[in-house]
């Protein structure tokens, strides 16, 4: 099973141009709203035509600008599920989900495979219902039944938990982490929460502006992102412009400190990066990559505490912090007490380092 895609396609604003493959497994397609993540679903499904390029699925090609091949929709064997559900407002539940499902199939094959998915999904007791009588959330759920019900080759997935409370969505994780481990083509899953990308994904592609970012398997993309974009895309908080001044030593510029590596680094840095999880508080004096800092104000979440901070000298305002320390109010109850400045690590095993 394996997936190849090669195309140009010009938009409104920027030219989406993609080139990658995929094998067995769950795709990541992660990026902000308008990089040109759905509208490459939407050019595999066939839904959208690209300008030039080819579309490969299991040795069949899809699409081909040279050859003048452009397969029908129902002929891709693609289940899809797009943020608009699609559903047909005048069918009902089970009417919906089995719509794709080809003529041919036996009636008690087809109730079958309706059923399991209704049950799967947790659809129980909606059979009947149209999609006017159902929340955003349980027609999302619907639309996802009939993707996975035609036993596609691959599943495209675009932000299908976008409309479900924290919760469901959570459960929902759950169910389709495990109903794509039964699946056995390739899936290709967009979203704009990392979250989400890690728990569901086994590679992941950034894309930004129609082109791909970075692309690679999800411990290094979230560990070693290596683009400033990637970086603040999957969540780093803490970045600085940087400048090689030894071998092995890092100048945060922002930050206004140094950070010593215990080896040579390779070609220059124009940025470095820590999330904001893994600051260190340090309780004895002459540690190496151990900062004074001046707290400059919280903020509190329901568990947890940012806490904003300046390196070397106090503050002069509630805007004058370098750098966010994101920590359990646990921990915060302890530390605070502490007298000021605070001594706080940079780990030089946890900088993410810009080329």
């Amino acid at each position: 099973m394996s997936l190849e895609v090669d195309i140009i396609k010009k938009l409104q604003g920027f030219e989406l141009k993609v080139k990658f493959k995929a094998d067995n497994y769950t795709l990541g397609f992660l990026g902000s709203s308008g990089s040109g993540k759905s509208m490459t679903l939407r050019c595999i499904a066939g839904i959208e035509t690209p300008d030039t390029g080819r579309i490969v699925l299991n040795n069949r090609v899809l699409f081909d600008s040279e050859k003048k091949i452009n397969m029908p929709i129902r002929e891709r064997k693609v289940g899809f599920l797009f943020q608009n559900y699609a559903l047909f407002p005048n069918m009902t539940v089970e009417e919906n989900i089995g719509f794709g499902l080809i003529k041919r199939i036996s009636k008690v094959d087809k109730v079958n495979k309706i059923s399991k998915k209704i049950m799967d999904l947790q659809l129980n007791g909606m059979e009947k219902r149209y999609p006017y009588q159902l929340s955003g959330g349980q027609q999302q759920r619907v639309a996802l039944a009939r993707a996975l019900v035609v036993d596609p080759e691959i599943l495209l997935l675009d932000e299908p938990f976008s409309a479900l409370d924290e919760h469901l969505r959570n459960n929902m994780i759950i169910r389709l982490k495990e109903d794509l481990k039964e699946f056995k083509g390739t899936s290709i899953f967009v979203t704009h929460n990392m979250e989400e990308a890690y728990q569901l994904c086994n590679n992941i592609i950034i894309i930004a502006g129609g082109k791909i970012d970075a692309v690679g398997h999800k411990d290094v993309i979230f560990n070693n992102p290596p683009t400033l974009y990637s970086a603040k895309l999957t969540g780093c908080k803490n970045i600085s412009k940087a400048r090689k001044v030894e071998p092995n030593i890092i100048e945060a510029v922002d930050w206004g400190c140094k950070i010593t590596f215990n080896y040579e680094i390779e070609g220059d840095i124009t940025y470095i990066g820590i999330r904001a999880h893994y600051l260190e508080i340090c309780e004895e004096d002459e540690v190496i990559n151990t900062f004074n800092c001046w707290v400059v104000f919280t903020s509190e979440a329901l568990f947890r505490i940012k806490v904003y901070l300046k390196f070397g000298k106090p503050i002069l305002g509630e805007k004058d912090y370098n750098i966010m320390w994101d920590i359990s109010k646990e921990e915060w109850d302890l530390i605070k007490q502490k007298p000021l400045p605070l001594k706080i690590r940079i780990n030089p095993d946890k900088v993410i380092k810009i080329k």
